[in-house]
């Protein structure tokens, strides 16, 4: 990082502007000053750390972040591109996704990278008879939810699908989804959120919360030092469990896995046109740049349990390729270029993320479990929590994400 860091901390950006004091307290072990003006201390700097960042330092917050290592350098970051799915979402993430189809179109041309979002449609596959009436009904509940789907089947599906297997029948079509490429996306919104004066300090892992009188007094670091702000946000995802346990003894329902993600070398002719999932097969596909192929759907790594490495399993490396190649029989004798499952991201027992205010710090804001359910609807929930944390009131639409689902008050 050049002369100027230390410890993973660049001095320069920790001393310069309003929030000069703050590097007081980071700076110094063991010390305890308040920075001045420091509205919102965000853990994370994932999407959601950086993103809430952004739209809270736009609208004149003040604002520090700490990421233990680097802008997405975890569930945010990674080969590849994600999907911007609204099609086959659990109903309660439904209201979300025309907000969201919305805000990612906006967001591109705010930032100004068409690689944030490309619209290309997403298609969720079908190969049985008995799955069509389920389609037939989860198209209606998504155009009753503002999201524009058609059923699709024959010719209509192969126009938009050439090279697809023969047993697929039918597909659920979403014209207004896409691809997003994550890590673009989260470094530049960290470059609008520093242009909005928001301090993100890198290489500060933060240990523990210090709660007193039903408040979070002090974010407490490695290195002993205490950060402070009026509200307190968690949105490191893997990680956050551990915080909220420690600080407040409440075990919130979140566990870590290491999603496995497989890129193919370059496949011609490219076999997927739009983003591809699948009703019944655990599978999702995209094309990337250069015509190779990246394939995911849920398998998972492990940790080496002799080496303590992340890493994938050769078995579902094959079956996750054996899927795709269900659907696409181009892709048989297509080489797997790269295998990694190495980022550890938190999930939830219902899928769905935990947005909500743990009781036993009022200004404590936990945002996590974002793990394969996270990423397309993500503008609308940063827009929705920055609303919560501006105006005191959590939005209707967060009410299903609270832990009050899992008997947690």
């Amino acid at each position: 990082m050049g002369a100027a860091s230390c410890g993973g901390i660049d001095r320069r950006a920790l001393l310069g502007g309003a929030l000069g004091a703050a590097a007081l307290v980071l700076l110094g072990r063991k010390t305890r000053a308040r920075p001045r003006g420091v509205d919102y201390v965000i853990v994370g700097g994932g999407v959601y750390g950086i993103g809430l960042a952004w739209e809270l330092g736009r609208r004149g917050a003040r604002v520090v972040v700490l990421e233990s290592d680097g802008i997405a350098s975890g569930a945010s970051g990674g080969p590849g591109r994600r999907g911007v799915r609204s099609n086959g979402r659990d109903v309660r993430q439904l209201p979300l996704m025309p907000i969201a189809q919305r805000r990612w179109r906006r967001l591109a041309r705010l930032l100004g990278d068409r690689r944030i979002f490309e619209r290309r449609g997403h298609l969720q596959l079908i190969e049985s008879e008995t799955d069509l009436t389920a389609a037939e009904a989860q198209v209606r509940l998504q155009q009753d939810h503002g999201v524009r789907t058609e059923l699709v089947t024959g010719d209509a599906l192969r126009s938009l699908e050439p090279l697809l297997s023969e047993r697929v029948i039918a597909g659920m079509y979403v014209p207004d989804d896409g691809a997003s490429d994550h890590d673009v996306t989260t470094r530049a919104l960290a470059r609008a959120a520093r242009r909005h004066g928001v301090r993100i300090m890198r290489g500060v892992r933060v240990v523990g919360l210090d709660v007193t009188g039903g408040r979070v007094e002090a974010v407490v670091t490695a290195t002993g030092a205490r950060v402070v702000g009026d509200d307190v946000i968690l949105a490191a995802n893997a990680g956050t469990a551990e915080l909220v346990a420690s600080a407040l003894g409440i075990r919130l329902p979140l566990f870590n896995v290491l999603p496995q993600v497989l890129v193919t070398a370059p496949v011609r002719p490219v076999p997927a046109r739009h983003v591809i999932g699948h009703v019944r097969r655990r599978l999702a596909m995209k094309s990337l740049p250069g015509a190779s192929v990246m394939i995911t759907g849920g398998w998972l790594g492990r940790v080496n349990p002799e080496t303590g490495r992340r890493e994938t399993i050769d078995s579902q490396v094959a079956r996750n390729l054996a899927e795709a190649v269900a659907v696409y029989p181009g892709l048989a004798g297509a080489r797997v270029a790269l295998a990694i499952a190495d980022r550890f991201e938190a999930i939830s027992p219902d899928l769905l993320p935990i947005i909500d205010r743990p009781s036993g710090a009022t200004n404590l804001l936990v945002a996590s479990g974002w793990s394969g359910q996270g990423w397309a609807p993500a503008p609308a929930y940063l827009a929705l929590i920055t609303a919560w944390l501006r105006q005191g009131r959590r939005p209707d639409l967060l009410e299903p994400f609270g832990l009050a689902r899992f008997g947690i008050v």
